[in-house]
């Protein structure tokens, strides 16, 4: 039996779906890519944002004010992740200020592909991807976690790769496995231990088209088109839509998972 719903109750249940309405949300490196996708679609859906950034002020501020122009809350706040010692007086920063966070998406990474990091040697390269992936991930997630845990609620995002636990070859690909796995068992594991009250899910990202894929060469935009099914680089939205739903309480029995948006590859 099909059942039609009038447009108005369409209309309702669209706008109802994961919603995120006057919760307080943190995104790490959200001034540019993936994480201000991700921002922007948390504010689409009610939530007020933290934009956190680390060098990119302009860009933070203008995140700040295209989340205000749809009606919710937002502010600005640095963090630089290579400073371990930063972070607890970070979150207790946001913490306080907002009056207790809903959700958190740890999206903050080192770019070591493009600009002058990408000139650097393996452990130049592998120090900056431990200590602000890997280490900034952890101790974030693990104070706030704790926090959440305290008040009864919240739920944790984390950002990991497809390619981590199958491999890839090259220097990148060494690097970025090691990390990104980490944060994927760290992520299934925190889940365990904040359960029943706090969330915690890792979105493992394929080809996504960020500041890296813009400038890809012809070899490689080949094998993104080989490697993905859907025949197309994935975009910062793609992984903007499914943050959005993991952090709501739609997906409130989703714990514990690392989920692949990477178009079908298997390889």
């Amino acid at each position: 039996m099909k059942i039609i719903l009038p447009l108005a109750r369409k209309i309702e249940f669209m706008s109802e779906f994961a919603d995120l309405s006057n919760r307080w949300v943190v995104v790490t490196g959200a001034s540019t890519g993936i994480g201000r996708a991700i921002a922007l679609e948390i504010a689409a859906a009610g939530g007020n944002i933290v934009v956190h950034y680390a060098h990119r002020q302009s860009d933070a501020e203008k995140m700040v004010d295209d989340a205000q122009k749809t009606g919710v809350s937002a502010f600005a706040t640095a963090c630089d992740f290579r400073d371990s010692a930063a972070i607890p007086a970070f979150v207790s920063q946001v913490w306080d200020k907002t009056q207790g966070i809903s959700a958190w998406v740890h999206n903050a990474g080192a770019d070591v592909l493009t600009g002058e990091a990408a000139k650097w040697g393996y452990g130049e390269k592998l120090a900056a991807l431990l200590a602000i992936d890997l280490t900034g991930t952890m101790l974030a997630t693990k104070d706030v976690g704790r926090r959440m845990r305290e008040k009864g609620t919240g739920s944790i995002l984390t950002i990991g790769w497809d390619q981590a636990d199958r491999g890839m070859e090259g220097d990148s690909g060494e690097l970025f496995a090691a990390t990104k796995n980490a944060i994927m068992g760290y992520s299934r594991s925190l889940a365990v231990s904040l359960a029943p009250a706090v969330r915690v899910n890792c979105i493992a990202p394929g080809w996504i088209k960020t500041a890296w894929g813009e400038t890809a060469s012809a070899e490689w935009q080949a094998r993104v088109m080989r490697e993905t099914p859907l025949q197309r680089w994935g975009t910062p939205e793609d992984i903007a839509r499914l943050a959005r739903f993991l952090i709501s309480d739609d997906a409130r029995f989703i714990t514990g998972q690392v989920i692949n948006v990477n178009g079908g590859a298997v390889r």
